[in-house]
C-alpha cells in the first residue's frame, strides 16, 4: 500500500529548515545562508522512502512581521503548516527555547494539529540540556514525537526518515515518484541567483533585494538563455552588487549559473541585470513575482 502526505516544517529564523530539506532531498531545492529569513516562501520538496511519498515543505522562519513582505512570509509559514497532514518544528537545540521558538510551540500547542519536535544541531549540545530543552518545549506543546538530529552531518536524518515514512497517510501518490520539487524553473533561478546575493555582499545588501526571472528562453541546442533582473531599494546598494569594473556580479552570475546546471543538469546561459526600485518590498505585484500571495 503506499502512502502520501504533506509535511510542513516551522521553526524560528536560522533554525537550519532549508538544510534539512536539502539534505533529507539530495538536491539543492531552498536557499542556504548565514543569515536568518532567506526562505520567503513555501518551498516543497519530494522524498520517496519505501512505498511512502513524503512532501516536505520548507517554510519562512516565523518572527514578528514589520513590513508586508514579513507578514506575506509570515502568513506563508502557518498557511504551510494548516495544509499539512504533520507539522515539524525545528528547533536549534544550541540556541535553545527562544521567544521565537517558545510562542510557534505556544500555537502548535492551541492547534491540536499532529506536531513532532525535531532538535537540530544536537551534535553541539550536552544530553542533559537537551533532555531539559525537551521538557521545556513539550509543556508548551504535546509532541506526538522527538528527534534529535543534525542537518549539517546527517546524523539521526534515516531514523526521521523512517518514521516520516510510517506517519504518511495511506493512498496514492500525490507527485510523480521522479520529480524533486514543485517549483517552477524559473523561481529556482531567481532564488540561486538571490542566494549568491546574500552570500556575496554579506552584511552589505542585507534584505534589501529581490529577484525576478525576467525570460526563459530554451534553444536548439538544449541548453536555455535565463535573463534576471535583481532589485534593490537603494542606489548603493546597486554600487555594491556591481561591484568594481563588473566584478562581483560577475562572480554571482558565474555561481549561480554553476548552480543551476547541476540542478537543471544542462548548459545555462544567465544574464543578470541589476534595477533600483524603492519600496519594492510593499508592492503587492513584487511579492507575487516571488511567489507570496499578499492577502
Amino acid at each position: 500500500m503506499t502512502r502520501a502526505g504533506f509535511v510542513a516544517i516551522l521553526g524560528a529564523p536560522n533554525a537550519g529548515k532549508s538544510t534539512l530539506l536539502n539534505r533529507l532531498t539530495g538536491a539543492k531545492l531552498s536557499i542556504v545562508s548565514p543569515k536568518a529569513q532567506t526562505t520567503r516562501f513555501r518551498v516543497l520538496g519530494i522524498l520517496m522512502h519505501g512505498e511512502s511519498q513524503i512532501l516536505l515543505v520548507d517554510t519562512p522562519g516565523i518572527f514578528r512581521p514589520r513590513r508586508r513582505l514579513d507578514r506575506a512570509m509570515v502568513a506563508a509559514a502557518w498557511g504551510g503548516a494548516r495544509d499539512a497532514d504533520l507539522a515539524m518544528l525545528l528547533v536549534d537545540a544550541k540556541a535553545g527555547a527562544t521567544e521565537a521558538v517558545r510562542a510557534i510551540a505556544t500555537e502548535l500547542g492551541k492547534s491540536g494539529r499532529t506536531a513532532w519536535l525535531v532538535l537540530n544541531k544536537t551534535d553541539l549540545v550536552p544530553p542533559a540540556k537537551l533532555l531539559g530543552l525537551i521538557a521545556e518545549l513539550n509543556a508548551l506543546a504535546a509532541f506526538a514525537e522527538t528527534f534529535m538530529v543534525s542537518a549539517l552531518t546527517g546524523d539521526g536524518l534515516d531514523r526521521l526518515t523512517a518514521a516520516l515514512a510510517q506517519a504518511m497517510p495511506e493512498g496514492p501518490y500525490l507527485y510523480p515518484p521522479d520529480e524533486i520539487t514543485d517549483l517552477p524553473d524559473r523561481l529556482l533561478a531567481a532564488e540561486l541567483v538571490r542566494e549568491q546575493v546574500f552570500l556575496q555582499t554579506h552584511e552589505e545588501v542585507p534584505y534589501a533585494a529581490t529577484v525576478e526571472t525576467e525570460s526563459w528562453q530554451e534553444r536548439k541546442d538544449g541548453s536555455v538563455r535565463i535573463d534576471v533582473t535583481i532589485y534593490v531599494a537603494r542606489a548603493g546598494h546597486k554600487a555594491i552588487l556591481i561591484g568594481e569594473h563588473g566584478s562581483r556580479i560577475k562572480t554571482i552570475g558565474a555561481r549561480a549559473r554553476a548552480e543551476l546546471m547541476t540542478l537543471l543538469e544542462r548548459k545555462v546561459h544567465l544574464f543578470l541585470n541589476v534595477k533600483e526600485r524603492a519600496g519594492w518590498d510593499e508592492e503587492r505585484a513584487r511579492l507575487r513575482a516571488i511567489g507570496l500571495d499578499d492577502g
